[in-house]
């Protein structure tokens, strides 16, 4: 396992044949890594984020048995690195007949904000940790993949067609006020289902994005050359020069 600082080989097998996983989620101090697969359970488990103080893990569970679907679940971890880390019993934060997931904790460890379908659609909704209180819409025509920059006061999200909004927000005592959501950037990403296809980076000004393939026609790929003729005329007409 490498892990960062380390030099040598930039790749390492961490799962094989006795632990498959997928959906790898880093601890905050950087040496642990969560994935699929991660407590004794014959259910669907995937992991998505972890409290900064690293000692509970939100993840998602599949609990079709007892008529929940999707749920939003926590998991607390004691100890440390040398007397061995002991995983507590699974929680569920958010387990309504509807569809939940997407978890993915405030820079303070003081909100969680997830996805639901129980408007009849996924939109981004923010709770308090570990509870109770209030419940708050984020979201505004859908909603998936919330994600909190660890810079500033926003939480960005993605569309129903896989674009980045942002949405600032504030916080009164117990009560959460997001503002009204703006889109952050044009570019279309591919959609991985129940995966998130993008991070924001600590600064929060810059993203890790799977970006979407280039459109193809049923002739082939979508290679086209555009000619701009009289170039420097438009651009003259474009950005006039002042004083000349």
């Amino acid at each position: 396992m490498k892990l960062p600082g380390d030099t040598g080989c930039p790749r390492s097998l961490l799962t094989g044949d006795v632990a498959p996983g997928g959906g790898p989620v880093w601890t905050p101090d950087g040496q642990r890594i969560a994935y699929y697969g991660l407590t004794v359970s014959k259910n669907y488990q995937l992991a998505f984020s972890w409290r900064p103080d690293g000692k509970t893990l939100a993840f998602v569970e599949f609990n079709s048995a007892v008529g929940t679907n999707f749920d939003v679940m926590t998991l607390s971890l004691e100890g440390d690195e040398k007397t061995g880390w002991k995983p507590g019993t699974p929680k569920p934060f958010a387990n309504s007949p509807s569809n939940e997931g997407y978890p993915d904790f405030s820079p303070h460890g003081r909100w969680l904000a997830y996805g639901s379908d129980e408007s009849g659609r996924f939109e981004v909704y923010v709770r308090p940790f570990p509870g109770p209180g209030g419940k708050w819409q984020v979201s505004s025509g859908g909603g998936r993949f919330p994600k909190w920059s660890r810079s500033g006061k926003e939480l960005f999200y993605l569309s129903p067609d896989s674009k980045i909004m942002a949405a600032t927000y504030s916080v009164s005592g117990d009560s959460f006020h997001a503002d009204k959501p703006q889109l952050w950037s044009p570019g279309q990403f591919t959609d991985l289902g129940v995966m998130p296809n993008y991070d924001v980076h600590p600064d929060g000004k810059r993203f890790a994005v799977l970006k979407a393939p280039a459109t193809e026609t049923p002739s082939g790929p979508n290679n086209k050359v555009t000619f701009i003729l009289n170039f420097f005329e438009a651009l003259r007409r474009k950005f006039p020069t002042e004083g000349k």
